[in-house]
């Protein structure tokens, strides 16, 4: 089994995020269950280590006209086209703000892997927007996306 830290996230995402219902178990119960599960230690660390870097991000001041987004060349070789074109229409269409678009980017850039898919891009957003304060509708709109191309990752 081939986990990486992107299984690791989304383990944790419909597992652990969005449950009202049941008080949220520790860091360490967590980790137990994950590794009992088959994830990889190190898998583990860096998937913590992501959301905690999100946790920590301070909000982007928005630009008050109109501006479009040039890729680095280092973003450009992690996020292809279609993931580019995805960012820009999830922007047009208002689910994304140019904020949270930039903290898509930012989260997508440091996950460790060469290239990041279109659907796992579509799942980095899902998380970005579950974390942002104010984005339930923009949250629900994505979730849909998401949910409705991706039935092989549910557990």
């Amino acid at each position: 089994m081939k986990e990486n830290v992107f299984d690791v996230l989304i383990y944790l995402f419909e597992n652990y995020m969005g449950g009202e219902a049941e008080p949220e178990p520790d860091p360490d119960t967590i980790r137990t269950e994950l590794l009992e599960a088959g994830f990889p230690q190190e898998e583990i660390t860096k998937a913590f280590d992501w959301l905690e870097s999100l946790a920590e991000h301070k909000p982007i001041t928005a630009v008050s006209s109109p501006a479009f987004r040039i890729f680095a060349h280092e973003e450009a070789a992690k996020l292809d086209m279609e993931c580019q074109s995805l960012l820009m229409s999830l922007e047009q269409s208002g689910i994304l703000s140019p904020a949270n678009r930039e903290l898509v980017i930012d989260r997508a850039m440091a996950l460790n892997e060469e290239r990041i898919s279109l659907e796992n891009l579509k799942w980095i957003v899902l998380m970005i927007l579950f974390s942002q304060p104010d984005e339930e509708v923009a949250f629900a709109r994505m979730e849909n996306l998401v949910y409705e191309t991706m039935p092989g990752y549910i557990h």
